[in-house]
């Protein structure tokens, strides 16, 4: 059974994120995986779950969503092997530390090596990011600037919008995929949630042929072409 547990979807939802569940979960399912969406709320126990999702949320939410994760299993469970999908927020909170109300900076999980401090101007709008020869589409919307430290690499190189910093977005390691992009991410990047699910499950997928992937073709060729 393929479990993905969806982590305060009332504090880290404010886009849409939760989608990416059901993304997961369906996609799972149409290649004969059992699979189930865990939701997670800022009062239960945070379950033993193969994959949990952290959305986008605001200052408050955000700081909330820190202090809850923090008295929570969720560090013990990543350490134990459980994969990580962060957007946003969720990419701001697993660094050492982000910037809430102004420069005031707030105690990540510290699970990666990153940090994240207030920008000059917010960055709203297309973001397009090159990842491993595909072209990883949504929008965003923060306010944050995220540097990371010399081991950890980045989710892929920006083609149009800003990222962590107008150069890369996001970062993966083995376990962890994080990035700026909401749409839900992995709603606009069909091919993304599988590459997710491959190394989740351990298994090489077949392509689908859904609605998902043709407006993911189409949407690419307006933004890149």
């Amino acid at each position: 059974m393929l479990k993905v547990a969806l982590v305060y979807p009332e504090l880290l939802g404010t886009y849409g994120d939760g989608g990416n569940a059901v993304v997961l979960v369906e996609r799972a399912r149409r290649r004969g995986v059992d699979a189930e969406v865990l939701r997670v709320g800022i009062d239960d126990d945070m379950p033993d779950a193969s994959i949990f999702l952290l959305g986008g949320g605001e200052d408050g939410p955000q700081r909330l969503g820190a202090d809850l994760l923090r008295a929570s299993s969720f560090s013990a469970r990543v350490g134990d092997g459980a994969y990580v999908v962060a957007v946003c927020a969720g990419l701001q909170l697993l660094g050492h530390s982000f910037a809430v109300e102004g420069d005031d900076e707030y105690d990540g999980l510290g699970l990666v090596d990153a940090l994240t401090r207030r920008g000059e101007r917010r960055a709203v709008g297309e973001l397009v990011v090159e990842v491993e020869g595909h072209a990883l589409v949504g929008f965003e919307n923060h306010g944050g600037r995220t540097t990371l430290g010399d081991s950890l690499a980045p989710l892929g190189t920006v083609r149009r919008g800003v990222g962590n910093d107008g150069a890369v977005d996001g970062f993966t390691t083995s376990r962890i995929w994080a990035s700026y992009a909401h749409g839900p991410l992995l709603a606009m990047n069909p091919w993304f949630a599988d590459v997710v699910l491959e190394r989740v499950l351990e298994v090489s997928l077949e392509p689908l042929a859904t609605t998902a992937d043709l407006l993911y073709a189409e949407r690419t060729r307006t933004l890149i072409d």
